[in-house]
């Protein structure tokens, strides 16, 4: 009600003649009046304010405005893959390996890691109807049967290359459950040419064909007994490999011993081990030369021509008053321990021992047919005792 009381005397106030006004009065501007005197002065105080800006511009630096937002990125065409962020690319695909991370532009930052691994469980049976056996010297000895189901490998691999895509690096994690044992090693490598790669760290001597290559492509579940026996083992070292001529290819090596794995800088000896393998193969790629299989089924025959040589003096690792050594790389052709206490005489006991072995191998493979065969020469000389072998081995499949 208010509200229509106003609005009346407002309507009145408008009507009302000028006559009615007190006498005396100044006149009041009518509503145009007042609308033309408004906007006279908008203009005046638009021009007041045009030349305060003018005057006040060198003291205020203009100001920045918004960034420009950038132009959005088009969408893929049909059928393009779409790009992958980090966790996406983990794991995503195989090669030689699971890829773990992988830079997308290796020209400017050079990396990848890859991660794969390889295990294997078996069934070991070693019962026989007799638990001891007779040595050379005629000394009764006892065997340790074996009835049993382990985890006898587990090999966790990581891979890659950093800084340069010709610098390469691996370490490995290997566990036995048979032998209760976990071995770290690793190692690095650089290709200066297809001719030459020189490489450093953990490495099996080249002294036998098996161990030129992993033995996860052999043709069985682990090396024959023949090569178990005579060939030598992993140790720290330096090699270089590479193939010099069309075919034609080198792995040579200078390590600490025979065999270091588990063995401590403190008990090696300042002897060094020399090894090397060369082999040829006229007829084009061989594949994996250790595995004495053609799982490649290859359509044309391929041969392999190879020879290999070690060259070690070796020392037992322990003090002579302990009868077990540990240097367990060598044995005699009975299975004794070589550097155990009378495994040559009666309570004597091999401190050292000049270790030479050379071998030679053949193999064919065609359509899934292997034939290889591996004649080996084994010789330590002891002072003035020398012991010699030379077994052959030979597969076919």
């Amino acid at each position: 009600m208010y509200r229509c009381l106003l609005t009346l005397t407002w309507a009145v106030g408008l009507l009302a003649p000028a006559t009615a006004q007190p006498t005396g009065a100044v006149p009041q501007p009518g509503p145009v009046d007042r609308l033309t005197l408004l906007e006279q002065r908008q203009e005046d105080l638009e021009r007041e304010n045009s030349a305060l800006r003018l005057l006040l511009a060198p003291m205020n630096p203009p100001v920045a405005g918004p960034a420009a937002v950038a132009a959005p990125v088009p969408c893929p065409p049909d059928g393009a893959a779409a790009p992958m962020n980090f966790i996406e690319r983990l794991g995503t695909y195989y090669n030689r390996g699971f890829v773990l991370m992988e830079s997308s532009d290796p020209g400017r930052v050079p990396f990848k890691l890859v991660v794969g691994n390889f295990a294997q469980v078996r069934y070991t049976n070693t019962q026989l109807d007799s638990l001891s056996f007779v040595d050379h010297l005629g000394v009764v000895r006892p065997v340790d049967p074996r009835n049993d189901i382990s985890f006898s490998r587990d090999l966790l691999t990581f891979s890659g290359y950093a800084f340069d895509p010709k610098l390469q690096y691996y370490l490995i994690v290997w566990s036995s459950g048979s032998l209760a044992s976990v071995v770290v090693a690793g190692g690095v490598s650089y290709e200066f040419d297809k001719s030459f790669v020189l490489n450093g760290g953990y490495n099996a001597l080249p002294g036998s064909r098996s161990l030129t290559g992993s033995f996860k492509d052999l043709a069985g579940v682990d090396r024959s007994m023949a090569d178990t026996f005579f060939r030598p083992g992993y140790t720290q070292g330096v090699w270089a490999t590479g193939e010099p001529l069309e075919n034609l290819y080198y792995n040579v090596m200078v390590g600490n011993s025979l065999n270091t794995l588990e063995i401590g800088a403190g008990k090696i000896d300042v002897n060094m081990a020399y090894s090397g393998s060369v082999w040829w193969e006229p007829l084009g790629s061989y594949g994996p030369g250790q595995a004495y299989n053609d799982l490649e089924k290859h359509s044309n025959p391929v041969v392999r021509l190879g020879s290999s040589f070690t060259r070690s003096r070796e020392d037992r690792f322990a003090d002579a008053s302990k009868s077990a050594p540990d240097n367990i790389q060598l044995y005699n052709s009975d299975g004794v321990l070589f550097f155990s206490t009378g495994s040559l005489a009666p309570g004597v006991t091999i401190q050292l021992a000049d270790y030479s072995m050379w071998a030679i191998d053949a193999g064919f493979k065609y359509e899934g047919l292997a034939l290889s065969n591996c004649p080996i020469r084994g010789v330590m000389p002891l002072c003035d005792i020398e012991t010699r072998d030379r077994p052959l081995s030979a597969s076919a499949g």
